[in-house]
Formats: structure tokens, sequence, C-alpha cells
């Protein structure tokens, strides 16, 4: 017996996220001097890390979202190395609301892309001849309610 099933359940499950597809949309490495240290100087660089979200409608439930994270290595006033990602997904969206949809493509989508970007930010320092990097973890939840509070729509910036 075939079962029938009525379009009420389903309302009730909540958003539907599927990821379609990762790819990386660009990236780019610098270092002036190559892996050289400033003369007599051990390595005790200064780590600034900036990164921003956006997303794009595709379609009425597919959204692109990009997640682009800048690394500046520093020692002194000599920039080691800057590498920029930008991480996209492609993600399948649908029975969210507006503050649902606001939360899942400013938090929960870019938590998806953030490993595959701090794969790629440690592989091009190491491939530049300098010592792993490994981006922290990063709370995306708390990043979305901090730029909800802020009273500029501006994205936090991260510095260690």
């Amino acid at each position: 017996m075939n079962e029938v099933r009525t379009a009420e359940p389903e309302a009730n499950m909540g958003p539907q996220v599927t990821l379609q597809t990762v790819y990386l949309k660009d990236c780019s490495y610098e270092s002036p001097n190559g892996p050289r240290l400033p003369t007599n100087q051990a390595w005790e660089p200064k780590f600034q890390l900036n990164m921003n979200t956006s997303t794009e409608e595709l379609a009425p439930d597919a959204r692109e979202v990009l997640l682009t994270i800048t690394v500046e290595a520093k020692q002194g006033d000599t920039t080691l190395y800057l590498v920029e990602v930008k991480q996209a997904g492609l993600f399948t969206i649908s029975a969210a609301s507006n503050e649902d949809l606001k939360r899942l493509v400013g938090s929960f989508c870019p938590s998806v892309l953030f490993p595959y970007a701090r794969e790629v930010i440690s592989d091009l320092i190491v491939k530049g001849g300098f010592p792993n990097f490994l981006l922290p973890l990063v709370n995306f939840d708390a990043l979305l309610a901090q730029a909800q509070q802020s009273p500029q729509d501006q994205q936090p910036t991260l510095v260690n």
C-alpha cells in the first residue's frame, strides 16, 4: 500500500539546507622577500586575520556563500606574507524564514566552508617556505551575533 503524506508534517520540519558544491573561487599569496627574515631577527611574527562573508542569490532556493579570509604576517614593518582565500559554496536552502536565512548564510554556511579555507591557507603558507600555520577555530554564531549588535553593518575583524 502506498503511503500518502500531507504537506503539514514537512512544513513543521523547519529549514532544509543542502550543500551542492564547495569550490575555491579566488586566492592570492604574496611573500615579498620569500621565507627570509629581516637581518638578525628570530621568528616572532605578528598576525592579522580578517574574515568576511557574503551571499548571492542564484535562484529562489540556491545561494552562493563566499567566505573571504585574509592573513597577514609581519615582523616589525616587514611583511612576511599575505594570503587571501575566497572559499565558496553553493547551498540549496528551502523552507527558511528571513531570520533563519540570515542565520544560515551568516553562520552555518561559513562554518561549513571554514575547514576548506583553513586547509588552503595552511598549504599556501607551507609551500611558500614558512612554518605551518593553522587558523584558530572560529565561532561563527558569536561573530554573527556581534555583527548584528554593532551599530555599523560591518563584519567583525579578528586580530591575533
